[in-house]
């Protein structure tokens, strides 16, 4: 930890030197010149502090999530001038050596000096990013969007042709602040009025205690006709935090299981239900947690029992690697798998319908919306909450809204 961090400061020194160059390229006044660096190495020892302060037998609280936003808006954009700069520096060495070492002119300095538009660029490219992530944080973070999306089976029991399915995922009430925001965002939730409501996982970041404020918050979740299930997901089973004993964590994770009973949810552990409409039924198939990278506790197999391959299955597994290494190939052809968990890395730009991009799409094939292959979908929600960063740029909370259709899409 220690030595991360000591490499941590080495970097963020580098920014702050090429950040200054900037500064003194553009800024002549001494006083303000250094009121500004000043500032900057308050911004730094307070981050340095704070990430010293790091305990992981607690994990991320609201100082820590404050610390990690505070570190990205301040050295996201120093960042880009430092890139610009050392693009500059490139060309200037480049140039200089032509001059030494081809032309032989000994009299030119071996480096140019600075071109003030050069750092002009580079603090307007700096800007976007700042004023995007000062956003994120104030109101990205709850900015809910209902996603609604039909997906056509040819082989869907006809009673189920129009159902509808509210997916939520990626809740972490733990880093929550803002009740009327969340209130607000169940209100979407019911306002769907869904035949069936499904939770992906991640009620938590790490404690069941996160989300004791907020069970009486979530059990306003209408009770839907054909019900309200759930799975686990990654950071349901408190692994990212140093517990004092394994019964310790043990109590934790039971207790986190039975949240989601207390907000209404049928949790399903590596087991199935059937979903019966009128003289027709659907399989829904829960799984615990698998990921690629991830704890994998998840079962396909025991979830999904007697199931047959001509059964209409519904598969919640929270990590959608699960679907990408495993549940695509499965001969049991499960027709729609719901997951959540990346977040789409919480920053990203998207047009709907056009264009979409995000860090997250170089870790997971399968990242945000809909995906398909050889009739076998999977959908990735954004997810309901936030996590490490306190916000979202471009990526933004969602709630959605899935309705199954018989047939074949042509459009």
């Amino acid at each position: 930890m220690i030595f991360r961090i000591v490499f941590l400061c080495l970097i963020l020194l580098i920014i702050e030197l090429y950040t200054f160059q900037v500064l003194k390229t553009l800024i002549k006044s001494k006083p303000a010149l250094f009121s500004i660096q000043f500032i900057s190495l308050l911004f730094l020892v307070y981050i340095v502090y704070s990430l010293m302060q790091f305990d992981r037998s607690v994990g991320q609280t609201q100082q820590m999530m404050f610390t990690m936003g505070l570190l990205l808006i301040v050295y996201v954009p120093k960042l880009i001038l430092t890139l610009t700069l050392m693009g500059e520096d490139i060309y200037r060495l480049c140039v200089g050596s032509v001059n030494f070492f081809v032309d032989y002119d000994k009299s030119a300095d071996f480096l140019n000096s600075r071109r003030k538009f050069v750092s002009q660029i580079g603090l307007g490219l700096a800007a976007v990013p700042f004023l995007s992530l000062i956003y994120g944080v104030t109101v990205g973070k709850y900015n809910y969007k209902v996603i609604k999306q039909r997906i056509f089976f040819p082989d869907l029991p006809d009673a189920f042709d129009g159902f509808t399915i509210t997916q939520i995922s990626d809740v972490h009430s733990g880093s929550f602040d803002n009740p009327e925001k969340i209130n607000y965002a169940i209100d979407l939730v019911n306002e769907q009025n869904s035949d069936l409501i499904l939770f992906t996982g991640d009620i938590v970041n790490t404690d069941a205690k996160e989300m004791h404020p907020w069970i009486e918050t979530f059990n306003k979740i209408k009770k839907h006709e054909y019900g309200k299930y759930s799975v686990l997901g990654n950071h349901d089973y408190g692994e990212y935090v140093t517990w004092p004993t394994e019964a310790a964590k043990e109590d934790n994770f039971q207790a986190i299981k039975n949240l989601y009973g207390e907000i209404g949810f049928n949790l399903l552990l590596n087991e199935h239900t059937f979903i019966q409409k009128g003289e027709d039924k659907i399989a829904l198939v829960g799984v615990e947690n698998w990921g690629h990278n991830f704890k994998q506790a998840g079962d396909l197999s025991k979830a999904s029992g007697q199931l047959k391959k001509e059964d209409f299955k519904i598969l919640m597994s929270h990590d959608p690697s699960h679907w990408e290494h495993v549940v695509q190939h499965d001969d049991k052809h499960y027709h729609l798998t719901l997951s959540g968990h990346t977040h789409g890395m919480q920053f990203g730009i998207e047009i709907p319908g056009y264009f979409k991009w995000s860090l997250a799409q170089y870790v997971y094939k399968q990242w945000a919306g809909l995906y398909e292959n050889l009739g076998r979908y999977v959908y990735v929600n954004r997810g309901f909450g936030f996590h490490a960063y306190p916000g979202r740029v471009g990526i933004m909370p969602e709630i959605t809204v899935i309705e199954l259709k018989k047939g074949v899409n042509v459009a």
